[in-house]
């Protein structure tokens, strides 16, 4: 299942703040000097790396004189602002040493979900590949708010692999892996060495991670971007940030931390961008009917197969699609309001025929 990945596509790195922060919440300039050092393996390699960091906040709280992450957004922002550029600043010099120039990107929601600026953001993280600059990506916590954040940097390493075509997302984590569970409290918790995207295992851990059954943060965001990443062709290898070869043994397709192997065939670069950067406004409930035929028919969805609709949402919004027991289905752009599929008193709908989601504008996940 391994396999190396050949010098040329670039390659995403994405660093959580538990693997960047010491004792006393602030950045570890050690674990920033490892992190630099996977990367510019990379550059060494042939493999233009794009590296997702998190840290701003940890970054910050020093400067504020703070020891704990405050509760309040204000206070968090304060701390991203001041940290983001301590955080580049950090990473600047430690990357200057190897000749090697480094640019923030700052990332949100809104940003992402508008196609022209989504293409704008992919332009430019490709003339600076082209360029030899290492772009350092993180969410622009200074300004985001809940309704515009993309909710962990999990997410958007998988959106910024999408972004540049990666042949690889790494996700270096505090653990050796992904375990079938909590390594720190299940004597026998295995690793998992290699693993396919759609394997039952990673559903299990991902709903054990939502429940707090395993009681460590994250694992469940690795599992969805280890998922986002797979419908674009790219595999993932979530694996230790502490190991000094991690990075290097990942893209050589040898043994080391959890390689997730993605789809055979990847999805075009609109349907990812549907899929995993445009917000969904609404939801439509289809039946077992529609259900069948979007899913193993390629077929778009019909107003004749909708049982209800969910949310306030415009001709053009995109829209989750969801069978009768709330599963997600599908995801596209809806070709009608959710006035139009409202019913009235005696059950009547506005629209009573006609495509609501074209199949090209619709992405079914299986």
């Amino acid at each position: 299942m391994r396999r190396p990945i050949p010098p040329g596509p670039p390659v995403v790195v994405k660093i959580g703040s538990s693997s960047l922060t010491g004792p006393d919440g602030g950045l570890d300039d050690a674990a920033v000097e490892r992190v630099v050092a996977h990367v510019v393996a990379l550059v060494e390699r042939g493999n233009p790396p794009v590296l997702v960091t998190s840290g701003a906040i940890a970054a910050g709280l020093p400067t504020l004189g703070m020891s704990e992450r405050p509760d309040d957004i204000s206070s968090l922002q304060v701390a991203a602002a001041i940290g983001q550029t301590k955080l580049v600043e950090g990473y600047s010099a430690v990357f200057g040493r190897s000749g090697i120039a480094v640019a923030q990107v700052l990332l949100t929601k809104d940003v992402l979900g508008d196609r022209t600026q989504y293409l704008n953001a992919r332009s430019a993280l490709d003339r600076m590949l082209d360029l030899g600059v290492v772009p350092i990506v993180n969410e622009n916590d200074t300004v985001v708010v809940d309704e515009l954040k993309l909710g962990d940097n999990d997410h958007l390493a998988a959106i910024t692999a999408h972004l540049v075509g990666a042949a690889m997302l790494v996700i270096l984590t505090d653990t050796e892996g992904l375990f079938t569970d909590d390594p720190h409290l299940a004597d026998d918790a295995e690793l998992l060495t290699a693993v396919k995207h759609t394997d039952q295992i990673l559903d299990r851990i991902r709903r054990s991670t939502d429940t707090g059954v395993f009681g460590s943060g994250g694992v469940a965001t690795k599992v969805t971007a280890a998922r986002m990443a797979a419908f674009s062709g790219i595999p993932t290898v979530v694996t230790a940030a502490d190991a000094s070869d991690a990075v290097a043994r990942a893209v050589d397709g040898r043994e080391g931390g959890t390689w997730i192997d993605p789809r055979i065939e990847s999805l075009s670069a609109r349907k990812l961008w549907i899929a995993f950067a445009l917000p969904a406004i609404g939801a439509i409930t289809v039946d077992e009917g529609a259900v069948d035929a979007i899913r193993n028919h390629g077929r778009s969805l019909l107003v004749v197969g909708v049982a209800g609709a969910s949310g306030r949402f415009a001709r053009g919004d995109a829209v989750e699609v969801l069978d009768d027991s709330g599963a997600l289905v599908a995801k596209g752009i809806s070709r009608v309001a959710s006035s139009d599929l409202a019913t009235d008193a005696e059950g009547r709908r506005a629209a009573t025929s006609g495509e609501v989601i074209h199949r090209d504008d619709l992405v079914v996940f299986v």
